[in-house]
């Protein structure tokens, strides 16, 4: 399956939060992009998963550039959510960035 690489702002603090996670869950520091994967998986199952990507518009201090790579079929299933997102929040910029950002977040902070 062919690879694709995207990149997004992120905080400072939630890169080093990251790669620690990363670590911690045994991916080593090859994992980033499969941990990462699985992150925006696990979030576009979530019933709620457009308030949420709403919640990641106020994340600040976006400051840190990094890089991923995602599976095509992955890329496919965000272009999708982007449209369901924008169906509820028409306005929102950036929204691609926000639902990875926002699929991040959710992973460290659940778990």
């Amino acid at each position: 399956m062919k690879k694709i690489t995207t990149s997004i702002k992120i905080p400072k603090s939630v890169v080093q939060k990251l790669l620690e996670q990363v670590v911690h869950d045994g991916y080593g520091m090859k994992g980033k992009s499969i941990w990462i994967s699985e992150a925006i998986d696990a979030f576009l199952k979530l019933p709620n998963y457009p308030e949420l990507v709403d919640i990641a518009t106020d994340m600040e201090q976006l400051e840190d550039g990094m890089s991923t790579v995602l599976s095509e079929d992955l890329i496919r299933r965000i272009d999708q959510s982007i449209v369901e997102v924008r169906k509820n929040f028409p306005s929102l910029e950036g929204v691609k960035s926000n639902i990875i950002r926002a699929s991040i977040m959710q992973r460290l902070v659940g778990g």
